[in-house]
């Protein structure tokens, strides 16, 4: 037998294709939607669709979002013979807050250490943590809630609700693994409000001296404006 890190070859294709499906299944028993995403053949990602041109993780399947599921039949079925990549659908039974690496390593530092009070929001933070390979950390947390201003104008700050979806352990890509710095059975599949965790997050960022600022929209004094308008 030979194994890769990028692609499992003989009978560790099997057992590769099987942990990913047990693994979608118990997301899927949380009420966690579920959906396949491309799997990793070498550097680039495939999908199976014909003349698909993206190398990148995706979802395989073109209508994902109405596809996604919890149902364990569905999802045992797609599983069948494809190691296809866990992708989790946003914007339903949580939202993720994703953020670069020493933003993640200190929020979760913080929520550790803290647990009842973080920042100006009161609330218990502790929840779910994904790592991507490339760098990513993404804040699990319940869903509806927009970004503060002050996290929205920040370029590397994003937040994954309907219409998106993020990759889940132990899915591979070729930088790595994906993998939880906080696992969901860790924190009792706990989901914090959206607020508390932007407050943490918001005070890692001031920490590592990148204190966003609120927007503040200028207006021009009416009388003002006038006069220049004379001028």
């Amino acid at each position: 037998m030979q194994w890769s890190i990028r692609q499992p070859i003989g009978p560790w294709a099997t057992i590769d294709r099987l942990r990913l499906r047990r693994a979608a299944l118990r997301y899927a028993a949380r009420g966690w939607a579920v959906t396949p995403g491309a799997y990793l053949t070498g550097d680039r990602f495939t999908c199976g669709r014909a003349g698909c041109p993206i190398t990148g993780c995706h979802p395989a399947i073109e209508c994902w979002e109405d596809e996604a599921a919890t149902d364990p039949e569905r999802i045992a079925r797609w599983w069948r013979h494809r190691p296809y990549t866990v992708l989790l659908a946003t914007g339903w039974s949580f939202d993720a807050l994703e953020v670069p690496a020493p933003v993640g390593l200190r929020a979760l530092g913080a929520v550790r250490l803290h647990t009842d009070v973080i920042g100006p929001e009161r609330g218990d933070a502790r929840g779910p943590v994904i790592i991507t390979p490339t760098g990513r950390w993404l804040f699990l947390v319940r869903p509806g809630d927009e970004l503060r201003p002050e996290l929205a104008s920040c370029l590397d700050v994003l937040r994954h609700g309907r219409g998106s979806w993020i990759p889940a352990a132990p899915s591979r890509t070729p930088q790595g693994p994906v993998r939880w710095a906080a696992a969901p059975a860790q924190t009792g599949w706990h989901l914090p409000a959206s607020g508390t965790v932007q407050a943490m997050l918001l005070d890692a960022l001031g920490a590592l001296g990148r204190r966003p600022q609120r927007r503040v929209t200028a207006t021009v004094p009416r009388q003002m404006s006038t006069a220049r308008r004379a001028a």
